[in-house]
């Protein structure tokens, strides 16, 4: 039974806590190297366990209180490749500041590579703990993470306004309008939700990694392209997105996928608006950005970073199309 403390809280706010996590083996798709999804779920799992550690479980606090644990921000920098079958140990250092509404973690990911101890990973996480309204109530929410639960994701950000569109069927268009940029309109499944009706922040990861695919295949440098042209893989060495409202299931969700910045030739930064049609206007429930560069597979075990040739810099810039 998960029963909420002043101890547990004072626990989950103040102790740090450590766990060892693996990089799941789905997320190993070219050779032995791990993506960046797949990082940020080990970072998901390192504070999910620092909630266990202060005997305040996703499971009891959802089953027990009708509090649901949602990831509402990540900010993830990658210093070092993840590998398939790497044991690595997770530092989640509690950050929360006595006027947050929102539960703040920062975790480091370290990793042994020959005989060294390397700092891998370094994240900023937000967690709101939702109060369920899909089921009956499950009576008043504990005093002591009171000033934690919500009724509605992104409650403890300023809303954004409405934005107007002429039509459904125009909705894509006037959002990229004018924009380096790439859009689809999708129908949000219920494997990309959790506690019965709302998109997750794994969720979002996932559309994240699913928009760099689409948007290199429109312009006509697809990962296998380059892959089978020069053995380029795409590498990551940030990620962020922060939920401003909630998506839920079977919504039609708009994502955007903006090139912001194309930083010399060597990374490139874009932006990620996903939106919902809510009382005649469009309703953005996440932001986030993505940081991208590219790197020339050497053998089965090792790779080195490239700089961009024009080919690829026409591709992002926008100044050529696949026909």
């Amino acid at each position: 039974m998960t029963i909420v403390t002043e101890t547990a809280v004072k626990a989950l706010l103040t102790e740090t806590t450590s766990v060892q996590v693996r990089p799941r083996y789905e997320g190993s798709n070219i050779c032995t190297w791990i993506g960046f999804k797949h990082v940020n779920y080990m970072v998901e799992e390192a504070v999910l366990d620092h909630f266990r550690q202060a005997a305040l479980p996703a499971r009891g606090l959802y089953e027990e209180h009708g509090l649901g644990l949602d990831v509402v921000g990540i900010d993830t920098r990658i210093l070092h490749a993840f590998h398939m079958d790497d044991l690595a140990t997770a530092e989640v250092v509690p950050v929360t500041k006595d006027a947050d509404g929102t539960l703040g973690f920062r975790v480091t990911v370290h990793v042994e590579r020959d005989g060294e101890i390397l700092k891998a990973v370094t994240s900023k996480v937000r967690v709101s703990l939702r109060i369920d309204t899909y089921l009956d109530s499950a009576g008043e929410v504990p005093e002591e993470l009171a000033r934690f639960a919500v009724d509605r994701l992104g409650a403890d950000v300023v809303p954004a306004p409405l934005t107007p569109f002429t039509s459904e069927d125009t909705i894509l268009g006037e959002l990229l309008e004018g924009k380096n940029a790439y859009g689809w309109k999708w129908n949000i499944p219920y494997p990309y939700c959790h506690f019965t009706e709302r998109l997750q922040m794994s969720g979002y990861l996932r559309l994240m990694e699913e928009g760099k695919d689409r948007f290199v295949a429109d312009r006509g440098i697809s990962i296998k392209t380059l892959l089978d042209d020069r053995r380029w893989i795409p590498v990551v060495p940030r990620s962020q997105i922060r939920i401003l409202d909630e998506a839920m299931m079977e919504e039609d969700l708009y994502t955007t996928y903006e090139v912001e910045e194309v930083f010399k030739d060597f990374t490139y930064t874009t932006r990620m608006n996903w939106y919902v049609v809510r009382d005649g206007g469009l309703l953005k429930t996440a932001t986030g950005t993505i940081v991208h560069g590219y790197a020339v597979i050497k053998n089965r075990r090792d790779w080195s970073l490239e700089n961009f040739d024009q080919h690829v810099l026409d591709a992002l810039n926008g100044t050529t199309r696949q026909p």
